[in-house]
This record gives structure tokens, C-alpha cells and sequence, in this order.
């Protein structure tokens, strides 16, 4: 009895102590899984067949490519919309653009100038602003462009600051051909399109009335005359004014609320940048932090350093593309160096597809490659807006792993946020859905069994991932006109628009099943798919659901908010200094210049 005793009271204790174990390891877990450090890497413009995991095989991407491999790669990961302001917009917030009032129902569907007054709504919760409330230091390095300004030239409404970030170094607007000298216009054709008519009216209008008044057929106050040549007179010098010192008004470097380059230098550009975002961490090794760096490669006007010019097999965009790897690369150097890698979930993505219509004015291609996919850049067909989506956490989510379930970049907002452990809103609904039971192999299965895809303020398409099926079916209810026909985009208007006489609308709409045509070649008919008319009707209910859930909201990107207001412009002297000043001091960059 006495032997069994202590043999008994031995397994107590040692199912004591595998209790006592497995309770450690479980609270290592649990503290391990959450608050971790969150690096949200951004690229612009970048097609998803530029990339070394998504089957590039002439461009050189290895730390990207490193994310893939000891992380998850999203197959079928979806922008929110095919233009950076909405994309931006959806990404903070974790809600379709139109929603915030981001979503635009005029041509032009992202903000053009640093003095318009729309923007990122201030009763809009980002990630960022939730983070920040949790104790986590809070950083946005490169391009915002989601807006400034309200009411004056410094009220800073739609600045990142205001919208939970604690540092900002970086771009309020975007990268514009414009912005560098030498790299052409993105406005010019369209200036001379639409002020030729109104100019050649105006100038017939007043040479009429100075004929009509001369031969005493009206008589015509000459003082209304007179005002009526001072109006259009004033009104050219202002347009004038403005596009001849664009670069100035526009393209401006800022640290936090204070302009420190204007206009913008791209010299070591991308160095000074990633130089900002490895001190950033190196202030943050011992706290929490969300750091977005939000490159300006490879929207145009492209550049690249000396270090990579010339260097890749793809002209400028090829550098542009490498140099923004070394980048990437410098990061997950300095996790490492500071042994911050278990503890930082990255995240690779690009707001929209590449932009296939950018070919610079010597015909070289500008723009990036989207793989096999349709379209680009302001397009709802996949090239518009399938991007790269490369997840890294090293022990807490797969490695190696490849997710071919749609999934959004509105999906990080609720990814992170619960991650460090703060409320998701409950006053408003959020339209991307936490990743971690997908990324962890929990679930297998999206929660999204519909995407809805805008195209600015208009639902261009829908998608749908039926949860007894493999199938992802895509409808479109209008299609834009390419032009030249044949052609892969808009060339002759440089993007495509979302109205009017550029789209072909469609009834009944265009269907595909992505499963088995991904490259939305084939439409299929009644006769091709024996479920057409029903897989409409569920789709058709799922819209009138969706817009059931829309409310209307001041609209951000109408006219008088997209417009140019001179009160409104951020200015480092005075204009008629032509706002110019350097006070970005570099130091020396030697810590993160590629060797």
C-alpha cells in the first residue's frame, strides 16, 4: 500500500508539473499572438506579375520573395477598388470607399492637388487611430492621398496625423510625372482637351459682342465687356500660373505638420525613406509599434538611385522595382538585428494593379506587368485589382503556405486590430473580416462569399464564392472601352473612366467562373453555363442587399472638393517665393545605402 502511495503521488506530481508546463506554453502563445509589432508595406502601382513569388522570372525580388517563403502568399487577393485614393481609403478603414464618401461619381476619382479640400473623412476609425489608443506607437513613411486640408492652409483636418498616426514623413498627395522634370504631364492633354472648347467660346463671345456693339446692332455696356475680358483674363493667369508652378504646389516632402522640400527631390529618395523607417523601429524596440511605409515606387514618375539605375532587365521600371526590394529588404534586416522578426507580423501588398497604359513620351514601357491577368490600373477586370497580399509571422502563422481564397485589403483593418487587442467599432459596418483563422489553417474557407467592385462611385461588378463550391464567379454590369479596341487599357485617355460613352453596360451582365478562367477571356451564356439565370439572381440579391446597407455621405472627391483652392495651399516661404525650401537635412544615409 505504502509503495502505491508513492507511486501514486509521483504521477500526481508529474501530471502536476505537464499541467503547470502546458499552462506556460499556452500563455507564452496567447502573449506571443498578440499585441505584436505591425509592418504594413505598401507598394504603388505594382503589378502582381512583377513579383519573383508570383511566377517573375527577369526581375529580381528576393526579400520580397523571402516574405512568400516564410510566410503566406494570398493567390486571389483583392484591392477595394483599382485607384490609390479609394483602395487608401478601404485599407485604413476597413470599409468600401463608398461608405466614406471616398468613392467618386465625377471623372476623376482620386485627389489631383495638396489645396483641395476633400479627404479622408475625420469620423472615419483606422486601424491607425485604434492602434494608438492601445498603447502602440503609431508611423505613416511615403504617400498618403487621401487629402490635407479643410477650411484653411493649415487646419490639417485630413492630415495622418489626424487620423491616428503619431509621426509622419512623407507625400500628402502622390508621385506625379509632373513632380520630376523631364518626365512629361499627366495633365497636359487633358488641359488642352477640355479648355480649347471653352476658351475658343469665350473668345467668340466677346469678339462678337465688341463687332455686335460696334456697328450699333446691341448696344452692350462697355463696362460689362470690360469685366467680362478681366474674368477670362484672370481666370487664364491663375490656370497658367498654377500649371506652370505645379511641381512647386504639389509635390512637397513633409515631416509631420512642416514642409521640409518643396518642391520634392528625388535624390536618394527611397533611401531617406527607408532610412526613416529603420529609425523608427530602433525608437520602438521595447513597445509596440504599426509603422505603414507606403513607397512611391512605381507609380510615375519613376526613378530609381545610382546604385540601381540602369541595372535591371526592365528599363527604369525595373529599377524602381529592385531598388524598392532593397528596401524591403533593409527592414527585415533591422527585425532581425534588434530580434524583433517572432514578434512582427509584415504585411506586402500594392494598392491597385499596374498601370499598363504608362508609356513615357520616348515609348518606353512605364508601366508593370500583371501577369495573366486582364487590365490594369482603374479597371475592375482582375488586373485592376488582383495584387500581391505576403504575409510574415515566423511561428505564429504558415510558412511556405499559398491561400487561393478571396481575400481584401480591407481584411487587414480587422486583422489588426484584433491582434492588439482593441474593439472592433459597432457603430458601423466593417467590411473586411480578420485573417488569422485563414493564415493559422484554422479555416480553409473565406469568409467573403461576395466582393463588391466599384469603379469610382458605380458598382461595376460582383463577386462570388459559393461555400458548396470551388467556383468564384465574377458578373460585370458595364465593361470599359479600350482604346485602341484591341488593346489591353484606355491609352488614348490614359486611364479608363467609369460613365458615359467610355463603358459598354451589359444586360445581361457578363459572366465568368475565375476558378476556371481566370484570365476573363470567355464570357459564358445560357447555353455554356447550365446555372446562369440562377447564379444572376443570387448575385442580383446580394447587390440590392449590399445597397441596402449604403447611406448617403458628403461626397470627397465631388468637383468643389477635387478643385484647386489657392487659401488652401501649403507653402514653406510665400508664392512669391515660388514656395521653395530644403530643411530635410539627410545626415548620413550610410546605415541603409545598398552596398
Amino acid at each position: 500500500v505504502f509503495h502505491l502511495f508513492l507511486h501514486t503521488r509521483k504521477k500526481m506530481r508529474l501530471l502536476l508539473f505537464v499541467i503547470i508546463c502546458q499552462c506556460a506554453i499556452n500563455s507564452v502563445d496567447t502573449h506571443h499572438a498578440s499585441n505584436p509589432n505591425v509592418i504594413l508595406l505598401m507598394a504603388d502601382d505594382l503589378g502582381i506579375g512583377d513579383l519573383g513569388c508570383y511566377g517573375n522570372r527577369t526581375l529580381r525580388t528576393p526579400n520580397i520573395d523571402k516574405l512568400a517563403e516564410e510566410g503566406v502568399t494570398l493567390t486571389q487577393h483583392i484591392a477595394a477598388s483599382p485607384l490609390c485614393t479609394p483602395s487608401r481609403a478601404a485599407f485604413l478603414t476597413g470599409r468600401y470607399p463608398i461608405r466614406s464618401g471616398m468613392a467618386a461619381f465625377s471623372r476623376v476619382g482620386v485627389f489631383l492637388f495638396s489645396a483641395s479640400s476633400g479627404g479622408l473623412p475625420s469620423e472615419e476609425i483606422t486601424f491607425s487611430k485604434l492602434l494608438k489608443q492601445r498603447g502602440y506607437a503609431t508611423a505613416l513613411i511615403g504617400k498618403w492621398h487621401l487629402g490635407m486640408n479643410c477650411e484653411s492652409s493649415n487646419d490639417f483636418c485630413h492630415h495622418p496625423l489626424s487620423h491616428g498616426f503619431d509621426y509622419f514623413y512623407g507625400l500628402t498627395v502622390t508621385n506625379f510625372r509632373d513632380c520630376k522634370p523631364g518626365q512629361g504631364s499627366v495633365f497636359l492633354k487633358g488641359v488642352q482637351k477640355s479648355l480649347v472648347i471653352p476658351i475658343q467660346i469665350a473668345g467668340i463671345t466677346l469678339v462678337s459682342l465688341a463687332i455686335v456693339q460696334y456697328i450699333g446692332l446691341l448696344k452692350v455696356p462697355f463696362q460689362a465687356l470690360a469685366y467680362c475680358l478681366l474674368i477670362t483674363a484672370i481666370s487664364l493667369a491663375v490656370l497658367i500660373f498654377f500649371f506652370y508652378h505645379f511641381r512647386h504646389l504639389n509635390c512637397f516632402l513633409m515631416r509631420d505638420h512642416q514642409i521640409i522640400q518643396q518642391p520634392l527631390s528625388y535624390e536618394n529618395l527611397t533611401q531617406r525613406l527607408t532610412k526613416e523607417a529603420v529609425q523608427l523601429i530602433g525608437r520602438n524596440t521595447d513597445a509596440p509599434f504599426l509603422l505603414v511605409l507606403s513607397y512611391l515606387h512605381v507609380h510615375t514618375a519613376l526613378y530609381a538611385s545610382e546604385s540601381f539605375r540602369g541595372k535591371s532587365k526592365h528599363g527604369l521600371y525595373g529599377d524602381a522595382v529592385e531598388e524598392m526590394d532593397w528596401s524591403v529588404g533593409q527592414i527585415l534586416d533591422v527585425l532581425e538585428k534588434y530580434n524583433l522578426s517572432d514578434k512582427t507580423l509584415v504585411y506586402f501588398t500594392s494598392d491597385q494593379g499596374a498601370h499598363v497604359e504608362e508609356i513615357s513620351s520616348s515609348g518606353e514601357v512605364h508601366g508593370g506587368y500583371n501577369g495573366i491577368y486582364k487590365g490594369g490600373k482603374s479597371m475592375n477586370w482582375e488586373g485592376g485589382i488582383r495584387v500581391p497580399g505576403l504575409l510574415r509571422w515566423p511561428g505564429v502563422i504558415q510558412a511556405g503556405a499559398y491561400i487561393d481564397e478571396p481575400t481584401s485589403n480591407m481584411d487587414i483593418f480587422p486583422t489588426i486590430v484584433k491582434l492588439a487587442e482593441a474593439q472592433l467599432p459597432s457603430d458601423r459596418i466593417i467590411d473586411g473580416h480578420d485573417l488569422m483563422p485563414l493564415l493559422q489553417g484554422k479555416v480553409t474557407r473565406s469568409k467573403h462569399e461576395f466582393l463588391f467592385h466599384y469603379c469610382n462611385a458605380y458598382l461595376n461588378a460582383v463577386r462570388w464564392h459559393p461555400g458548396n463550391s470551388e467556383s468564384v464567379w465574377k458578373v460585370f454590369f458595364f465593361t470599359p472601352n479600350f482604346s485602341p479596341e484591341d488593346s489591353n487599357g484606355c491609352y488614348d485617355s490614359h486611364v479608363c473612366f467609369c460613365h458615359g460613352g467610355f463603358i459598354t453596360r451589359h444586360d445581361p451582365p457578363l459572366l465568368f467562373d475565375l476558378s476556371r478562367d481566370p484570365e476573363e477571356r470567355v464570357p459564358l451564356t445560357p447555353e455554356t453555363e447550365s446555372h446562369f439565370y440562377e447564379i444572376l439572381r443570387v448575385i442580383h440579391l446580394a447587390v440590392d442587399n449590399h445597397t441596402r446597407s449604403l447611406h448617403a455621405v458628403p461626397d470627397q472627391l465631388s468637383w468643389d472638393n477635387l478643385l484647386w483652392k489657392p487659401w488652401l495651399q501649403p507653402c514653406c516661404s510665400s508664392l512669391f517665393q515660388s514656395c521653395y525650401c530644403d530643411y530635410d537635412s539627410e545626415g548620413s544615409l550610410s546605415e541603409v545605402h545598398p552596398g
